[in-house]
């Protein structure tokens, strides 16, 4: 039987495709949004932990990952089968609604890539990089994919038996790497000198390119979640731009009233924080339902970002702030605002739905954010024991670009062109000798 034969619908299939790889492009601009926040010295180190994240998550995928997120379900709704284990069973003939299954894997599994590539800001400037390395498969296979088949593999029982609702990732991507990105900042405890040194981020324009291009790509993501080139689609995209807008001017009305001064970086921050509330919620709600969410995320959210200093826990980047409490608001205003001119039937608490749609999604979001907190913790306490999870006091001070990838960002005179420490090319005179 031939593709045609079978749906293939080749309008979806080719907006998936560019979906897919705009969803792609979200995990380097994240490396430059995170890489622009730290300071000079930890720059490389930022960089790596979020592409190394998509050739480690690639090869989980692959391997087991998929399978088991959206394979049959084996049981309760809690983890899919092994029937697809190495993409075994999968191959160009076969289609996932109207698009090639090997297409529709790709896709979630840009997904998979920066959820873990998110979780890296929290612990910025001391982790050692070869911790990262184990803790990357392990928490995509034992996180992730679990959270992954509740939401949307078959008989998942978040989608399938709670009757929560999430479009593209509010609760797998977005709750997930807050809870994740807390539970590893409480095992790793707070950088040297947090409350005391001035931690800026050492390059705005980089941290405002990286936002740039994750707004760029979070069309993609809300809008390819569709998976197709309909009209779910066009109204995923469009709740995106003016959730992100309005995100971005609640951050900024908060920093002028608060502080006297609106930021590049709360700029940034803001539009960031209204993208994450309207992932969860872009296919269920209106224009106004999105214009409301992503001002409230912007507003709540730039208060949120200071709670670290008030509770003594270091996320560093806020991911805390920003992904675990923008994902919240959006996952649970999808009972509030939801309609059925997008959902198909389901109705919010303002257009007559009652509160039964809001008790699924606040019940959602607790038993995600109490199962990703929980395993990452458990996970994170098991590397530190056994192969150390925190970089040594003098990496941290000297940083970790140095110490771990014998590079700089920047000459800054002695150390330059990002060449090994020790080499020819740090002392040209040996070289001539």
């Amino acid at each position: 039987m031939t593709l045609a034969a079978q749906g293939l619908d080749t309008g979806d299939t080719a907006w998936l495709l560019a979906a897919t790889a705009l969803v792609l492009l979200m995990t380097p601009g994240l490396a430059l949004f995170y890489g622009g926040m730290v300071r000079t010295k930890s720059v490389l180190n930022m960089l790596m932990m979020s592409f190394v994240s998509i050739a480690l998550v690639t090869v989980v995928w692959l391997a087991a990952g998929y399978s088991l997120a959206f394979g049959e379900d084996a049981g309760a709704g809690l983890i899919g089968g092994l029937d697809h284990l190495g993409m075994a069973g999968i191959g160009p003939d076969s289609v996932q609604g109207t698009v090639p299954t090997l297409l529709f894997a790709t896709f979630q599994l840009t997904f998979a890539i920066i959820t873990a590539a998110l979780i890296s800001g929290a612990i910025a400037d001391r982790a050692k990089f070869g911790a990262w390395l184990v803790f990357v498969p392990v928490w995509a296979l034992l996180v992730y994919v679990p959270v992954a088949h509740w939401t949307w593999g078959p008989g998942g029982w978040i989608l399938n038996r709670l009757g929560a609702l999430d479009f593209a990732g509010g609760l797998p991507v977005e709750i997930t790497s807050g809870a994740s990105g807390l539970a590893l900042c409480l095992v790793l405890g707070p950088r040297l000198g947090f409350k005391k040194d001035a931690m800026r981020p050492h390059n705005l324009p980089m941290v405002m390119l990286g936002a740039g291009l994750l707004w760029f790509g979070w069309f993609g993501f809300n809008a390819g979640s569709a998976l197709g080139a309909n009209g779910l689609a066009a109204a995923a995209f469009l709740n995106t731009l003016a959730a992100g807008c309005t995100g971005l001017l609640g951050w900024l009305f908060v920093e002028q009233k608060r502080d006297g001064h609106p930021t590049t970086l709360g700029a940034a921050s803001g539009a960031v924080a209204g993208l994450v509330a309207i992932t969860p919620s872009c296919g269920s709600v209106s224009l106004l339902g999105a214009l409301v969410i992503g001002l409230t995320a912007g507003l709540v959210c730039s208060y949120a970002v200071s709670w670290k200093f008030k509770l003594n826990y270091d996320d560093s980047l806020d991911v805390v702030g920003v992904h675990l409490v923008g994902g919240v608001i959006g996952t649970v205003l999808i009972g509030v605002f939801a309609v059925s001119e997008m959902t198909g039937g389901t109705e919010g608490l303002l257009y007559g739905g009652g509160l039964t749609q809001l008790g699924k999604q606040l019940v959602a979001v607790a038993a995600v954010g109490t199962y990703a907190f929980a395993v990452t913790y458990g996970i994170a306490k098991l590397i530190d024991k056994t192969l150390g999870l925190r970089a040594s006091e003098e990496q941290e001070q000297t940083g970790l670009d140095l110490t771990v990838h014998a590079e700089t960002a920047y000459d800054h005179g002695v150390l330059g062109h990002g060449a090994p420490v020790g080499s020819s090319a740090h002392f040209p005179q040996k070289a001539k000798a």
